[in-house]
């Protein structure tokens, strides 16, 4: 599991792949993105890599 400190959150991840915050709590709600609530969604790097890397047409 990746250090909690490490995690990003919503408006991070949001800027990163140049969506709306909405559109990344969207991916969390269709279980796109795996993301814990810990006080606010919170998406671990390793999370988001493989979210990225299943979008990708590679």
């Amino acid at each position: 599991m990746d250090d909690i400190a490490k995690y990003l959150t919503v408006r991070q991840v949001s800027k990163k792949l140049g969506i709306t915050e909405e559109w990344v709590r969207d991916l969390i709600a269709k279980k796109e993105i795996k993301a814990v609530k810990i006080g606010q969604w919170k998406i671990s790097p390793t999370a988001l890599a493989q979210f990225i890397k299943s979008r990708s047409n590679g």
